[in-house]
């Protein structure tokens, strides 16, 4: 017979009461929250270690938007020459393209140097007559010494000023570096990056081998997607922008459509942006009712953007709310700037794709 203490009493450090209930809603939101919390830290650590290597991070990018754009030109022409002679070609091609364009940038904006001058100071003159009128009733003469204040607060920093020079000569020297890197990688990318890729499969264990050649395929697909879309709708704003800048007679439409296509690699706040800074200048130039025309512009661009050309370029790619792509951009700009911005939205599209190519491997292989 058994006594008392014989009989199995609770587990030590636990009381004999009834477990507590924890709701399934708390279960699962605790569930989720240790997993998005270990997300973020392993994007904050991959961040960091690309911040040590940025710049060798931003020329392998670039290497790859050239390939994108690149290999289908060169695989036409290999056709017809050799493959190696095919991308000399398809890259001297491109560069001249280049080129060619910032000489009709610089080549338009000497030439309209002088008229410019003389616009500015009267758009300048007539901008503060406006505001010395109602409703901003600024007092007269306010800005009469403007240019004296501006002499005496750069000499007053000239140290900073001629330290902020080299600075930026460094910096031009660092860009150069970067883009002689891309161009590198590049080259050897367009050539023979299906090679390279097969080799570096070849190297993983058997059971990796199958998930990483879907899941680069996925990649390489949606970035290559991605890359002509937006090429497309930059091209195809650029183009937009300057007829609209050329017919209201704004000065500097060549250079402006070349900042509205640089602008647009910066889905939804790069256009309005370089779309305002010409506003600036059409009010400077020709005067406010020319700017308001400007400011339409931007909503013209805008809704013909989101609605049409954004479209196609995610059903090329990725379809990704706009949600995601605003929060990618300012999640972009935050932790990198500029090229945060720019590469954002093609990494989360390169890691969704690849994420569902993983997720359904056959259809992905189909």
């Amino acid at each position: 017979m058994s006594t008392p203490s014989d009989q199995p009493g609770p587990p030590p450090g636990r009381s004999g009461g009834p477990e507590p209930h924890v709701p399934a809603l708390l279960r699962t939101a605790a569930a989720y929250a240790w997993r998005i919390i270990a997300v973020g830290v392993v994007v904050r650590v991959t961040f960091s270690v690309l911040g040590q290597f940025h710049r060798i991070a931003v020329a392998v990018f670039l290497g790859l938007v050239m390939t994108a754009v690149l290999r289908p030109v060169a695989g036409l022409l290999a056709r017809l020459v050799p493959r190696a002679l095919a991308v000399a070609a398809a890259l001297v091609g491109g560069a001249v393209l280049v080129l060619g364009v910032l000489a009709l940038v610089g080549e338009t904006a000497a030439g309209q140097r002088s008229g410019l001058e003389r616009e500015f100071v009267t758009g300048i003159d007539r901008i503060e007559r406006q505001l010395e009128d109602a409703p901003f009733r600024l007092p007269p003469h306010a800005f009469d010494d403007l240019q004296s204040r501006i002499g005496k607060l750069l000499s007053s920093h000239r140290a900073t000023v001629i330290s902020t020079a080299l600075s930026g000569a460094s910096r031009l020297f660092e860009v150069l570096t970067v883009l002689a890197l891309a161009v590198f990688c590049a080259v050897f990318f367009t050539y023979s990056g299906d090679r390279q890729w097969q080799w570096l499969c070849d190297q993983l264990h058997a059971g990796a081998r199958r998930n990483v050649t879907i899941a680069g395929r996925a990649a390489w697909r949606t970035f290559t997607g991605y890359t002509h879309g937006i090429l497309l709708v930059a091209a195809t704003n650029a183009v937009l922008v300057g007829i609209a800048l050329f017919a209201l007679g704004v000065p500097l439409a060549v250079p402006l459509a070349l900042l509205e296509f640089l602008a647009a690699f910066i889905p939804l706040i790069g256009s309005p942006i370089a779309l305002a800074i010409a506003a600036v200048v059409a009010l400077a130039s020709q005067g406010p009712v020319v700017a308001l025309l400007v400011v339409a512009l931007i909503v013209v661009i805008g809704q013909i953007e989101g609605h049409v050309l954004h479209p196609v370029v995610m059903s090329w790619a990725v379809r990704l709310h706009p949600v995601v792509v605003a929060l990618a951009v300012v999640g972009g700009a935050v932790a990198a700037g500029v090229i945060g911005a720019v590469v954002a939205v093609p990494l989360v599209a390169v890691v969704w794709s690849v994420y569902l190519a993983l997720r359904d491997p056959v259809d992905s292989a189909a």
